[in-house]
């Protein structure tokens, strides 16, 4: 369940298993802790960190890289610190790296470098995931020179040779940052050809800075490399539609019919009562769907009828 994005019914099996004294293992916890997450749910988080306390479950660093990673995502980087703080001398690279990422998902790239240095400090040696992480932590920050500096230093210091996804990271980094000249230079003397990391990122960029030439290239390749893939041919579409070529978009559409790619239906969530609603575009499926629908035509009255007035 969590694997499909499932977090709530992988939640619901949680409930059950417990229900039924079935005792949870470390990997049950993880797998619970990344459900939470995945739908952002604070209280299902809390209620399974307290259960683990009260049942004297002693956490391996898989399970407390779940819990660090479960109260960022779900918006108490506080929390996160807490756990961080209480592991103490237990901190390896992966927790490290772990409270890295929760500082650049909530936009603090200099306390994720900071933290960076400590780690250093502490004689933990950085890994591959690392530079990943530190380099997103510039990327969302707007941190180019500090960003370009690291990505240097791993190699140099760390024997830490990039691979296609640290330069996706990095062409992330100078693409936010309008830095095409560079951007383009570091593609060129990349020591591998750009597979779909690579893409991804210079059609992400494109998008951000409207640029349609690059973004339509890179569009190309990651359809050649995975033709079933809806995400390409969507965010080409609204490069054009950004820039009001309508009739690309119309054509595009018709690539992907006659191609018969699907675009993936977009999934909410809400949190009611302390139950996880889960909504689908178009659901037809959901128990309640017959108030759902009523509530929505009468809000589109009410849009309609506010319109009309104005």
């Amino acid at each position: 369940y969590v694997r499909q994005g499932s977090g709530d019914q992988a939640l619901d099996l949680f409930r059950k298993m417990i229900a039924l004294r079935v005792k949870p293992e470390q990997f049950t916890f993880s797998s619970c802790l990344c459900a939470s997450a995945t739908i952002a749910s604070l209280i299902h988080g809390k209620q399974i960190h307290g259960y683990m306390i009260r049942t004297n479950v002693s956490p391996n660093a898989i399970v407390i890289s779940s819990l660090i990673d479960m109260y960022s995502k779900s918006g108490s980087l506080e929390a996160s610190e807490r756990v961080f703080s209480l592991c103490g001398d237990k901190r390896d690279c992966v927790l490290w790296n772990t409270m890295i990422s929760a500082l650049a998902q909530h936009g603090l790239g200099h306390k994720a470098l900071r933290m960076l240095d400590d780690m250093i400090k502490t004689r933990v040696q950085p890994n591959r995931a690392t530079l990943v992480v530190i380099l997103n932590a510039c990327s969302h920050s707007g941190l180019v020179e500090e960003g370009v500096r690291w990505f240097e230093l791993m190699t140099v210091e760390h024997g830490i040779v990039p691979d296609q996804e640290h330069y996706a990271c990095l062409i992330d980094l100078l693409g936010r940052a309008g830095c095409f000249k560079e951007l383009m230079s570091r593609i060129e003397r990349m020591p591998f050809k750009p597979d779909e990391h690579i893409w991804n990122a210079i059609l992400g960029v494109s998008r951000i800075h409207g640029n349609v030439e690059l973004g339509k290239k890179a569009a190309e390749e990651l359809i050649k490399l995975d033709p079933e893939s809806s995400a390409p041919y969507i965010l080409l579409s609204s490069i054009y539609a950004d820039h009001g070529k309508w009739e690309s978009v119309e054509e595009l559409r018709g690539i992907m019919k006659k191609r018969r790619v699907n675009k993936e239906k977009a999934v909410s969530w809400i949190e009611i009562e302390k139950k996880v609603e889960t909504f689908t575009v178009s659901d037809g499926s959901h128990p309640r769907k017959e108030e759902i629908y009523s509530v929505l035509h009468n809000l589109a009255a009410l849009m309609e009828k506010e319109a009309s007035r104005s």
